[in-house]
C-alpha cells in the first residue's frame, strides 16, 4: 500500500502575512481619513462662509432700504423685514434724541447672523443764540412799544416815548471803514466834469452798485475848483428810469475851502448812514449852485464798470456826459459807524443791563456799559469794551439747500390759493401764496413771490415733523393778518420758520414791497419762528414769535413782542437729501 505524503503548512507565516495586511489597512485608512477630514471641514467652512455672506448683504439691503425710504419720505414701519430665497433681514428703525435715527438690520440665512446699523442726522440744523437779533439797520420802537426779553443788534437802537426792553440790550459797532466802491485809476485824471458854471451843467452824477451791502460812511471825491464857489450838497439817492431821482437816500457838505486849484481828494462824511443794498443802482449827486465863474472839475476816466455820469440837475433835466461814456472819480466807504442806543428803558424786567458804544436819553436797572453818554439816568461804565458783531444764524448755503430740498418735490407754476384744507410740500410755487384757509406743511415751501396769510387763517406741520421743524421761503414778503394760528406737529420742539430774502423795508425809498416790509407780523403764537436777514421785520398789536431775526426790526406803536426761551438749536427736516444725512454705517455684529 501507498503511503500518500502530506507537506507540513506552517501556521505562523499566515499569521504575519494577516497582521501586515490588516496594518496596511488601517494605516491606508488613517491616512484616508487624515486628508478627508480637512476637506470635509474646509468644505464646511466654505458653505459657512457663504452663508456668512450672503447674511452680510441682506443686512446691508435692509439698511439701504430703511436709509432710503426715511431720506425721500416714502413709507416704512418701526421694523420692517426683506425676504429672499438665501434667508431675510429684519430692520429696525429708532429715533435717537431728537435729531437721530439710528437703522439696525439683522440678516439670517440659515441662522448665520450678521449685523449692521447706519445712523442718520437731521439736514440743516440752525443755531439762534438769542431770541430777538437785529443786523446793521438796527432796531426802532415807536410809541409805548416793547420787547418782553432781551436784545443783541450788530446796529444802533432807535427808541420812543416808552419804549421798553425787560432784558439786556447788546449793541455792536458795524465793521470797519473800508471803500466798496472805488474810481482812481490812472492817477491822472485822462478826462475831466466841469459843474457849476451853467444852469445845464449845474450838478454832476455818478451812477454806482455796491458789492456788499451795509451802512454807508462817507465819499471821497477828486476834485479842485475855479475861483471861490459855495459849499455843494453830496447826495446819494435813488434810481428814476436810469437817471438820479430826488430821493435822497443820505447827504452831506463838500466845505469849498477844501478844495484847492489843483486836484485832490477831499472826504465829505454823511449825516446819517442809512443801509446800501448790493447790486441796487444809487446815484452820487454833487449838487452846486451855479456861476459862470465860480465852479467846480471833478476828475474823469472811462474805466468804472458799475455805473456811468451824467451832468445836469437834481431837480430837472439829466443829460449824458461830454464826452459820453465818463465816470467821475471817487471812492465810497462803508461801515465804521458806531452804534448807539437812544430813549430807552432798560431791564424793566427787574433786571437789565445795555451795552454800546453810545447811550442817550435812556434809563436800566443794570450798569450802562458805554464809552459816551448823555442824559441818562446814571453814567457810563467804560470798563468793557463795545459789542462785536454777531453773525446771523443763517447762511446762503443754507437757504440754498432748503430750496433744492423744495425744488425736489416739483414745481408748480401760477399763484396758489388755499381757502379750505390743504396739504403742501415739498413744492416750488413759482407765484404767490395767500392762504385763508387751513394748510398743513408736510414739506418745505419755496415760494418765488409773495405769502399772504389773512385772518383766522391756519398753518400747521404734519404729525410726520415729530421734532424737527419745516419752513416756508419766500423771495417776495410774507404778511400775516391778525389771529393767524400756527401749530407745530403735536410734538413739543417743532416750529414753523418764515423766511423772506428779500430786501424790504417799507421806510426805504423805492421798496420793491411798496408799502410792506419783508415780514410783517400781527398776532401769532410762539410757534413762528420769523427770519428776514436781508430786510425788515415788523411787528404791529400784541404779536408773540418764538424766535425774530432781521437786518432791520421795527416796533409799532403800542406794539409789543413776547419771545420764547431761546433756540440754541433747530433741526430743520430739509437739504438735498430730503432732510437726512448719513453720519455713520457699520457692522456691529
Amino acid at each position: 500500500m501507498q503511503k500518500i505524503q502530506t507537506k507540513k503548512i506552517n501556521m505562523q507565516s499566515g499569521f504575519v502575512m494577516l497582521l501586515a495586511v490588516i496594518f496596511f489597512v488601517s494605516i491606508s485608512a488613517a491616512v484616508g481619513i487624515g486628508l478627508v477630514a480637512p476637506v470635509v471641514k474646509e468644505y464646511r467652512n466654505t458653505g459657512d462662509a457663504v452663508l456668512s455672506k450672503k447674511s452680510y448683504f441682506l443686512a446691508e439691503s435692509g439698511v439701504e432700504d430703511a436709509v432710503y425710504r426715511i431720506k425721500h419720505n416714502k413709507q416704512i414701519d418701526s421694523s420692517e423685514t426683506i425676504t429672499t430665497t438665501d434667508g431675510q433681514a429684519t430692520t429696525s428703525i429708532a429715533a435717537v434724541g431728537s435729531n437721530q435715527k439710528q437703522v439696525v438690520a439683522l440678516g439670517d440665512s440659515d441662522e448665520k447672523n450678521r449685523r449692521v446699523t447706519a445712523t442718520l442726522s437731521t439736514g440743516a440744523g440752525v443755531v439762534f443764540k438769542y431770541g430777538t437779533q437785529g443786523g446793521e439797520a438796527g432796531v426802532e420802537f415807536k410809541n409805548n412799544a416793547g420787547l418782553y426779553g432781551s436784545l443783541y443788534t450788530n446796529g444802533s437802537i432807535i427808541g420812543a416815548n416808552n419804549a421798553f426792553i425787560t432784558g439786556d440790550v447788546f449793541v455792536a459797532n458795524t465793521p470797519a471803514i473800508a471803500a466798496d466802491q472805488t474810481n482812481d485809476t490812472p492817477s491822472t485824471p485822462t478826462n475831466s466834469i466841469v459843474f457849476g458854471n451853467a444852469n445845464s451843467t449845474q450838478d454832476v452824477a455818478q451812477s454806482f452798485q455796491l458789492s456788499t451791502t451795509g451802512l454807508v460812511n462817507k465819499v471821497d471825491l477828486y476834485i479842485k475848483k475855479t475861483s471861490t464857489p459855495s459849499n455843494a450838497t453830496v447826495r446819494i439817492v435813488t434810481n428814476n428810469a436810469g437817471s438820479p431821482s430826488t430821493t435822497t437816500v443820505a447827504s452831506g457838505t463838500l466845505n469849498a475851502t477844501l478844495v484847492t486849484t489843483s486836484y485832490g481828494w477831499i472826504s465829505v462824511p454823511f449825516t446819517s448812514n442809512p443801509q446800501l443794498l448790493s447790486g441796487t443802482t444809487y446815484w452820487l449827486v454833487i449838487d452846486a449852485a451855479t456861476s459862470a465863474t465860480k465852479y467846480y472839475t471833478l476828475g474823469a476816466n472811462t474805466a468804472y464798470t458799475n455805473g456811468q455820469a451824467k451832468i445836469g440837475a437834481y431837480s430837472g433835466t439829466w443829460n449824458n456826459t461830454t464826452p459820453s461814456g465818463l465816470d467821475g472819480y471817487f471812492k465810497l466807504y462803508l461801515g465804521g459807524i458806531n452804534s448807539y442806543i437812544d430813549n430807552m428803558d432798560i431791564g424793566t424786567g427787574g433786571t437789565g443791563a445795555a451795552h454800546a458804544h453810545t447811550i442817550t436819553n435812556s434809563t436800566a436797572t443794570g450798569n450802562l456799559y458805554c464809552q459816551t453818554g448823555s442824559s441818562n439816568n446814571k453814567s457810563c461804565d467804560t470798563s468793557q469794551a463795545d459789542p462785536t458783531p454777531e453773525s446771523l444764524p443763517v447762511s446762503d448755503a443754507n437757504i440754498a439747500e432748503w430750496k433744492d430740498d423744495a425744488l425736489a418735490g416739483g414745481v408748480t407754476n401760477g399763484d396758489v390759493t388755499v381757502s379750505g384744507t390743504s396739504t403742501l410740500g415739498p413744492k416750488k410755487i413759482v407765484g404767490n401764496l395767500t392762504v385763508s384757509g387751513t394748510l398743513t406743511l408736510s414739506n418745505t415751501l419755496w415760494v418765488t413771490g409773495n405769502v399772504t396769510v389773512s385772518g383766522n387763517g391756519i398753518i400747521k406741520l404734519d404729525s410726520t415733523y415729530g421734532t424737527t421743524s419745516g419752513l416756508i421761503i419766500a423771495d417776495g414778503y410774507i404778511s400775516l393778518g391778525n389771529n393767524v394760528v400756527f401749530q407745530d406737529s403735536g410734538t413739543a420742539g417743532s416750529y414753523i420758520m418764515l423766511l423772506s430774502t428779500s430786501t424790504c423795508d417799507a421806510d426805504t425809498a423805492g421798496n420793491p414791497c411798496g408799502a410792506l416790509d419783508a415780514i410783517s407780523v400781527n398776532n401769532n403764537s410762539d410757534i413762528v419762528i420769523a427770519n428776514a436777514q436781508k430786510g425788515t421785520v415788523s411787528f404791529s398789536n400784541n404779536a408773540s414769535v418764538k424766535e425774530v431775526v432781521g437786518n432791520k426790526i421795527k416796533l409799532q406803536n403800542n406794539a409789543t413782542v413776547t419771545y420764547g426761551s431761546g433756540l440754541i438749536n433747530v433741526n430743520f427736516t430739509s437739504g438735498p437729501s430730503g432732510g437726512w444725512t448719513l453720519s455713520g454705517w457699520k457692522e456691529t455684529e
